[in-house]
């Protein structure tokens, strides 16, 4: 109950303080404070994004078939990637620091050269958003395969389990709290992958959609776009709390006690 009333009590905290930021702004841009042009206010983008809600809505169908088509290579690439380099000690000493590599070039210097060999089509935006995405996974896999409690281990060793029923029963169940923390960092950066992506090239899609709006100066869509790229990237965080809660019921036993 007193854990219960906590949450309540943040949330609330939470929601003031947002609309508190929304009153400030609305008040900067409605006094000349801040020029509209530059900033406009909450009420314009709201009337923005209700006047363009089916072209965003169409453009949003591309970047989420990006998205979830990147995030979903992103996974199986990882998955396979952590399995292979705990198995095998030679592999995680070959690849571990190229993996490591791959996140220190930023994104936006990779975007130009994904869409000159692979053109403007979906291709090089599925490539970004896989890049972007493995490696959170790939690492926080790795790290709960390698921290499973050996003394498990050596029993099941003893009782003859095969490699099979090691990983099944001990490393990929002690792995599940790592997996889904990835996962919620890994589904917000495929969307905004995605929209970089659209940034650079494209026919359709928010990061398209944006960079029209700017464009046309139309500053008041553009922040009606940023803010339906947050919103999605928070029901997309708040899926995979749905999915963990899902396939991991013994966690809510144990907060219940």
């Amino acid at each position: 109950m007193i854990k219960k009333l906590r949450n309540i009590t943040g949330k609330i905290w939470s929601l003031a303080a947002i609309i508190i930021i929304l009153i400030i702004w609305q008040i900067a841009s409605s006094t000349g404070l801040v020029l509209e042009f530059m900033l406009p206010a909450p009420t314009d983008v709201v009337k923005a994004f209700i006047e363009d809600f089916p072209i965003l809505m169409s453009n949003a169908r591309v970047t989420l078939i990006e998205a979830f088509a990147g995030l979903a290579l992103g996974i199986l690439i990882g998955f396979a990637m952590a399995i292979l380099m705990d198995r095998f000690e030679h592999l995680y000493r070959a690849f571990y620091p190229l993996i490591v590599l791959t996140q220190t070039i930023p994104t936006v210097a990779i975007a130009p050269l994904l869409v000159l060999w692979f053109g403007y089509e979906m291709t090089p935006k599925v490539i970004l958003i896989v890049i972007v995405t493995f490696f959170p996974v790939t690492v926080s896999l790795l790290e709960g395969f390698r921290s499973a409690d050996q003394d498990t281990i050596q029993l099941l060793r003893s009782m003859g389990a095969s490699q099979i029923q090691i990983f099944r029963y001990v490393k990929f169940p002690g792995s599940l709290n790592r997996f889904f923390s990835s996962l919620r960092i890994a589904a917000s950066y495929a969307v905004v992958g995605a929209v970089i992506s659209e940034w650079l090239g494209g026919f359709k899609g928010l990061g398209v959609y944006m960079t029209r709006v700017k464009q046309a100066f139309a500053f008041d869509k553009m922040f009606a776009v940023i803010f339906l790229i947050s919103a999605i990237s928070l029901i997309l965080m708040w899926l995979v709390d749905c999915i963990q809660k899902w396939c991991m019921p013994w966690e809510k036993k144990e907060e219940m006690k």
